[in-house]
């Protein structure tokens, strides 16, 4: 039976371009979260390589994995070996020519739980991920584990309240968001501080129409662009838990390798939802238009 606390573990670290080692340093710290009582926890997107999406260059198609296979057989093992559910990001290599931004959750067991493709792939400077992943077509189904129905959702899936609302109608009771997402360090602070509080807005915005926790978590650290088209990105890291309410349960430093567990309440969505009763309210009727690309 699914726990109502559960204990969620937020790995908010930096990577370099040695695969093995980001996969030690990832393992080390899901050894130690699992060692402090985590029974979820969650990496940050494309966690075993740089962030390769700076530049568009066909060599870094090597870091496409296939699924299952031996990136599988790594966090399965972990997940197994540590007892804990794992939310897990990669490029994966689907057919010759067809990749995908892909999440894969695992059971304690070490089996796959399930998996769910990035579906909204941004392009723009420094973030040209349209020449690297095909939009996703698993759909915005949560994925059933022995801590919960989890919505995992990927990076710049968190800007669109039609992902978490799809994700919330399913089922899901927790909504979930490996990230990589940064300032160029060329902004200057005004602009840094608009960003951040537009990322963490939005994404307390989906707790709050949804009643349901959201866990977003973000690498850290500087990497340069290999084009030196631009100055790089600096990865803002500040990782974050709210609550249904969007209250903040905890937050990661600025930049800094962060490793913590927070707890969350599954009994406060059902009391949150009675309180603001938004589903009760939908007006379904009214909202054929919001399949249209734009409506005057």
């Amino acid at each position: 039976m699914a726990k109502n606390i559960i204990n969620v573990g937020i790995v908010q670290h930096a990577f370099g371009s040695d695969v093995e080692r980001n996969r030690a340093c990832n393992l080390l710290a899901i050894q130690n979260l699992a060692a402090e009582g985590a029974d979820l926890i969650v990496l940050s997107e494309l966690h075993d390589s740089l962030y390769f999406c700076q530049t568009e260059d066909v060599e870094n198609f090597k870091y496409g994995v296939e699924l299952p296979g031996e990136f599988t057989d790594f966090y399965g093992r972990a997940a197994e070996e540590n007892g804990v559910v794992i939310v897990t990001s990669c490029f994966e290599r689907r057919a010759p020519g067809i990749y995908h931004n892909t999440a894969v959750v695992f059971d304690t067991d070490g089996e796959i739980a399930g998996k769910y493709r990035k579906m909204h792939i941004p392009d723009d400077p420094g973030f040209y991920e349209k020449f690297y992943f095909t939009p996703g077509d698993l759909g915005f189904e949560p994925i059933d584990t022995s801590v919960g129905r989890l919505g995992v959702l990927v990076c710049w899936d968190q800007w669109y309240p039609e992902a978490a609302r799809m994700m919330a109608m399913r089922g899901a009771e927790i909504l979930i968001y490996p990230t990589a997402i940064g300032w160029n360090p060329d902004d200057d602070r005004e602009e840094k501080r608009r960003q951040i509080d537009a990322w963490t807005t939005i994404q307390r915005s989906h707790a709050v129409a949804n009643g349901l926790p959201v866990v977003s978590v973000n690498r850290c650290g500087f990497e340069p662009d290999p084009s030196d088209v631009t100055s790089g990105i600096d990865f803002w890291g500040q990782s974050f838990v709210a609550g249904p309410q969007g209250e903040i349960l905890f937050i990661a430093p600025v930049v800094k390798q962060c490793e913590t567990v927070v707890a969350i309440d599954k009994n406060r969505t059902e009391n949150v939802r009675v309180w603001w009763p938004f589903f009760r309210d939908r007006r379904i009727d009214s909202y054929s238009p919001i399949l249209n690309r734009f409506n005057r």
